[in-house]
């Protein structure tokens, strides 16, 4: 028998099917063998998949017409399959950095969903993208289409790739599941950190009674692989501001990284930072921070920079995002108190 194995890449966009070819399995063209095996994905996408180098074969990419034979271990990358669900295009502002024929980069505000799931079909960015893109509705799949490869948080903001065709998303999904698209956030974390850079590597999985949120697990057995690389831009007394950059890219993961080495980011009422740390001696500072938490509802975390090859012309493509107003105020209110605290 051959042997199926699936695993969920990229906050679960993409799904890994891998399959060890039975002894008996006469030559077959790739193609053919997956289409009969994966009987909802038609040979197009198959095809598609292949031209991309998204099908693998003993860790090689092969074309279409590579003819499967026994003990070959077969990988294929493809969109996660969703319950079907008519989605409709809503006006919503977008705040489009870069468009051509093939993508779409967008600075998402925070406060917007990226992608339709239970109990937020309208309102989010696909419900945006159907309206900029001039469709009058799709049926299918809501997670993925149009072209979403990857998603940041709800009350994350910044920039945000999105294919315009299947070669597109196919090429991008690749880069996504090699972690050879750079990706730099910038947070504001509660502490100073005893290293001034460094890497966070733990497996990240569901909280084991908390659902709502991920946890860390030292067992290689739980979770996903997850790898955060940091650096300190400054120490700003009681936070430091921090550039994070993403190797792998798991649901939360830099919020769970930051609280797993003891530094929440700030006012992240998930996983901790809404919560006012150590005082000081100013004797005002609890209705500082509660200021700061007012002026920016949300955590502090901002998905900066944005780079990957394009999936057409071969380009390097790097972007740019400035922080939002709400986040640079507060970072300027923590740099003001920070010289309070060394004058004082």
């Amino acid at each position: 028998m051959d042997e199926d194995w699936k695993a969920k890449e990229e906050d679960d966009l993409f799904e890994l099917l891998r399959i060890t070819i039975d002894r008996g399995q006469e030559p077959l063209r790739i193609d053919k063998f997956l289409m009969n095996r994966m009987e909802q994905t038609s040979r197009n996408k198959i095809q598609t998949a292949a031209a991309a180098g998204c099908v693998l074969v003993n860790g090689t990419a092969v074309k279409s017409n590579y003819k499967v034979k026994p003990g070959d271990e077969v990988q294929i990358l493809l969109p996660e399959r969703h319950e079907e669900r008519t989605l409709l295009p809503e006006a919503i502002p977008l705040q489009i950095v870069y468009e051509d024929e093939a993508l779409l980069v967008v600075d998402k505000p925070a406060g917007l969903v990226v992608h339709p799931g239970v109990g937020n079909y309208t309102g989010t960015l696909v419900n945006a993208l159907l309206h900029h893109l001039g469709m009058d509705s799709m049926p299918g799949d809501p997670a993925l289409r149009p072209g979403l490869v990857h998603r940041i948080d709800k009350n994350t903001s910044g920039l945000l790739v999105v294919a315009k065709t299947e070669w597109a998303m196919q090429h991008l999904a690749r880069q996504f599941f090699e972690h050879t698209v750079y990706r730099r956030y910038r947070a504001l974390v509660w502490g100073e950190l005893e290293e001034q850079e460094g890497t966070i590597t733990g497996n990240i999985a569901r909280h084991a009674r908390l659902r709502k949120q991920f946890d860390v697990y030292e067992d290689p057995e739980i979770g996903k692989h997850a790898v955060t690389h940091f650096k300190v831009l400054e120490n700003l007394g009681y936070v430091s501001w921090v550039e994070c950059r993403l190797e792998t890219g798991r649901t939360h993961q830099i919020r769970v990284h930051m609280q797993h080495i003891g530094h929440p980011i700030f006012n992240d009422d998930t996983y901790g930072g809404d919560r006012i740390r150590k005082g000081t001696v100013y004797t005002k500072y609890k209705q500082f921070v509660d200021n700061c938490f007012k002026m920016m509802p949300r955590h502090a975390l901002h998905a900066a920079s944005l780079g990957f090859v394009h999936p057409d012309t071969g380009a390097n493509m790097m972007f740019e995002s400035e922080l939002p107003e709400d986040y640079q105020e507060v970072l300027d209110k923590w740099r003001s108190y920070s010289r309070q605290i060394k004058e004082a």
